[in-house]
């Protein structure tokens, strides 16, 4: 059976003007700032109006370790969206907008797929309201003042050795992560070691998606720190007078998009921090301003809950006082035969001796949701390939971890997909078993709370320091910034730091490579293994076959 493309779907949606989707919500057309006729920021002074309304309740979608076999994360959080207006409920969404970097290289956009979609699709993947545009250009202003600085005398006496922040570009550019600047003589400044991150890893990214509002975001701008002097006191972006400028840049950026599922109903897709080297969650501003405005919100941490969901939990719930009620861990069945060793050539066939091999990498998952106080329910994300046998070896595995897992086709059926999962989120949240917590308290030390990350959550026998990176995190404490959780940056595809092993891997170490203060965001990143801030493109990336056909629409989005 020949099935249509995520665009095709995607180009034959039945779209309302986006000032009816408002309306869903109680948002006027007068508070909606739109971008054509299926697109609109929502006003500050709006949401600003709405602050003392009560919170519906926050559901996280969260997943296994990804494999090449795909598990469909943003797919179900709209499928489970569509699913709990269909039986009644007033619900939204709330998904990250997508790096133009995965668009053009392997991974692919980020509004869902199937009958379970965010549109308009080709714009969201594309350059959308601009806001990725925004951050990059602000972030950029304050690396060429940082420079401008040093040129025209130095008056904070800048150890340009000690330049700390970094340039961003919203694409996969290996050929950046290293390079030397200002070099061509005394007009272009003095030569110094710099180097690029992706957009998404930005400061001003983290910071502009845990802002409470464009005050709290320029105060978070200000506390950037940039550099270091001779004798190692930060220079923060304030001292730079940088602040200000950035904000003006980012004011409309700042505002949450509201846009459509393909059953017309509201999603808002803001912000776009990756959970592999940021703490790849959607704005605070959009969550919080859902959650006044619907009875259930749905959202989205990026990749597995070892990253995804335990920096949701970790970092922003703490941050922006959140209470999330359930949680969702998708899983395939191909995913599970793929942890349990097969090829992915041969993910067709029935195997549900593999299937069990791999089902303790979700066993884990489940686990570490629980740690946190919050209840959780697997949701089978179906393919046509999948077998009854298969599924049941997945639901008997997920019983015996004291939870439930629900078979959910959205992605063939849309909301009717998924009306069994929504009526067990429901339930839960009805139930009030819901008793969130974070994994470690405040006051833990900086290494404390990475190795609790590490061994509580990877399960990881130890954690590799050196003494200068040791002694880096002692003197951030000493600076006051010891109560910051940590912000882990490492590979998606496993608990360890190497991609390769698949399931839940045990007898392993985490080495950690670099550490980097993000004060403005308010968390310390901690670069484990080889994971990159600044991403490749692969051997053959999804540039190749994405073009304008004939008829002038796009073609190769996916």
């Amino acid at each position: 059976m020949e099935y249509k493309t995520d665009i095709e779907i995607a180009r034959e949606a039945n779209k309302k003007p986006i000032q009816e989707i408002g309306e869903k919500l109680g948002i006027p057309y007068s508070e909606l700032l739109p971008f054509g006729h299926d697109k609109a920021k929502i006003s500050e002074k709006f949401i600003k109006g709405v602050a003392g309304r009560k919170d519906g309740h926050l559901i996280l979608v969260t997943a296994i370790n990804p494999t090449p076999a795909g598990e469909g994360k943003t797919t179900t959080t709209v499928g489970l969206g569509d699913g709990l207006n269909l039986i009644g409920k007033k619900a939204a969404v709330c998904i990250r907008e997508a790096s133009l970097g995965p668009c053009f290289g392997m991974k692919g956009g980020a509004a869902g797929g199937g009958y379970a979609q965010v549109v308009p699709m080709e714009e969201m993947n594309l350059h959308f309201t601009g806001d990725f545009h925004a951050i990059t250009s602000a972030h950029n202003l304050l690396t060429a003042m940082v420079d401008n600085h040093v040129y025209w005398g130095n008056a904070l006496d800048i150890d340009v050795r000690r330049i700390v922040y970094r340039r961003v570009l919203d694409m996969n550019d290996r050929a950046l992560r290293e390079v030397v600047c200002n070099l061509g003589g005394v007009a272009n400044g003095f030569p110094r070691e710099a180097g690029f991150d992706i957009t998404v890893a930005s400061e001003v990214m983290a910071i502009l998606c845990l802002a409470n509002d464009l005050a709290d975001l320029e105060k978070r701008l200000g506390d950037i720190i940039v550099a270091y002097t001779r004798n190692k006191t930060p220079v923060y972006c304030r001292d730079i007078k940088a602040d200000g400028a950035m904000t003006v840049l980012l004011q409309q950026a700042m505002q949450p998009n509201l846009v459509q599922t393909l059953e017309n109903n509201p999603a808002f897709v803001h912000g776009g921090p990756f959970a592999n080297i940021a703490h790849g969650c959607n704005s605070v501003v959009a969550t919080t301003t859902a959650l006044k405005l619907a009875d259930y919100v749905v959202t989205e941490a990026g990749f597995g809950a070892d990253l995804g969901a335990e920096k949701f939990l970790n970092i922003k719930c703490r941050k922006a006082g959140l209470r999330p009620e359930a949680v969702v861990i998708v899983a395939t069945v191909r995913a599970m035969k793929m942890n349990g060793g097969v090829a992915k050539a041969d993910l067709g066939v029935e195997n549900v001796d593999a299937v069990s091999m791999g089902c303790p990498n979700l066993g884990r998952h489940i686990e570490n949701i629980k740690k946190f106080g919050v209840p959780a329910v697997v949701a089978i994300n179906h393919f046509v390939t999948d077998t009854d046998a298969e599924i049941q070896a997945v639901k008997d595995y997920v019983k015996s971890q004291g939870s439930e897992a629900i078979v959910a086709t959205h992605w063939a059926h849309g909301s009717k997909g998924t009306v069994d999962l929504a009526n067990k989120i429901v339930e839960i949240v009805e139930s009030g078993s819901a008793n969130y917590a974070p994994l470690y308290p405040d006051n833990l030390s900086l290494l404390e709370k990475i190795e609790c990350v590490a061994k509580e959550i990877y399960r990881a026998d130890d954690v590799i320091v050196d003494q200068k990176i040791r002694a880096q995190l002692k003197q951030w404490e000493d600076q006051g910034y010891g109560n910051l959780p940590v912000c882990m940056a490492k590979t998606q595809y496993s608990f360890t730091t190497d991609p390769t092993q698949r399931g839940a891997p045990t007898g392993f170490s985490v080495p950690v490579r670099e550490v980097r203060l993000s004060a403005g965001a308010g968390f310390v990143v901690v670069i484990c293994g080889e994971i990159m801030t600044m991403p490749g493109l692969p051997r053959v990336p999804a540039a190749e076959s994405i073009r304008i056909n004939n008829e002038g629409v796009i073609d190769g989005l996916f």
